[in-house]
């Protein structure tokens, strides 16, 4: 007994670093710099890139974060009390007004289509979610980890490069985070799937180039 608690221990321990690492709302950034890094879009200047990433990671990670810190303190709430489904909402809406700005300010630098649509992409998931959450907890995690195969594959589409490497990795990562939140209790399987098939078709459809010219009509 004092084996399998230790080694239950150890599992909760692991998963919660897994879902502190892969946390969806770094997804967008992390997005952006594989872009500067492993894309034509390397050739771009410096200056440009950094830009870019500065704008993406002030609206959708560093303000956003500060934000919640705030109204966490203001409220006296603690971690398991943004955990609850009715505090979740908060997080969620101030993300998605974050990403609102992010997305106003890149049309305003004229950032490309195939690049503000990352932001388009995410903040449709964040939406999806939160009319989700008012029934059904479905995991952040996962549509992250599903949006990021969606984008994979409309990426490959797009720019014309096999994904078949990046898709067995991403696959492998989208277990292991699945089954961390399975393992702390915080989603049952059908959550956990359902997160993640959200993720991927919401993905999919905004960036494929099928049908991306029709979303990018509807929104400006």
């Amino acid at each position: 007994m004092e084996d399998h608690s230790k080694t239950e221990m150890v599992l909760k321990r692991l998963a919660k670093l897994v879902s502190a690492f892969f946390s969806p709302y770094y997804i967008a950034f992390v997005a952006f710099l594989i872009l500067f890094i492993f894309s034509y879009l390397r050739i771009m200047p410096l200056q440009y890139k950094l830009i870019v990433l500065g704008v993406v990671y002030a609206f959708t990670i560093l303000i956003p974060h500060l934000t919640i810190f705030i109204f966490r303190k203001v409220n006296g709430y603690t971690n398991d009390d943004m955990a609850q489904r009715r505090q979740r909402y908060v997080p969620l809406f101030l993300y998605m007004v974050s990403y609102v700005f992010c997305l106003v300010i890149m049309r305003r630098l004229n950032i490309p289509w195939y690049m503000t649509g990352i932001i388009c992409t995410a903040l449709f998931l964040m939406i999806l979610c939160l009319i989700l959450n008012l029934r059904w907890r479905i995991s952040e995690h996962m549509a992250g980890a599903g949006a990021t195969i969606g984008g994979l594959v409309a990426f490959s589409m797009l720019f014309g490069y096999n994904p078949v490497w990046w898709l067995c990795v991403m696959i492998l990562v989208t277990g292991v985070v699945g089954s961390a939140r399975i393992v702390l209790g915080h989603h049952s399987l059908g959550e956990v799937l359902v997160g993640f098939a959200v993720g991927l078709t919401c993905s999919f459809m905004v960036l494929h180039p099928f049908y991306n010219d029709l979303v990018r009509f509807l929104l400006f």
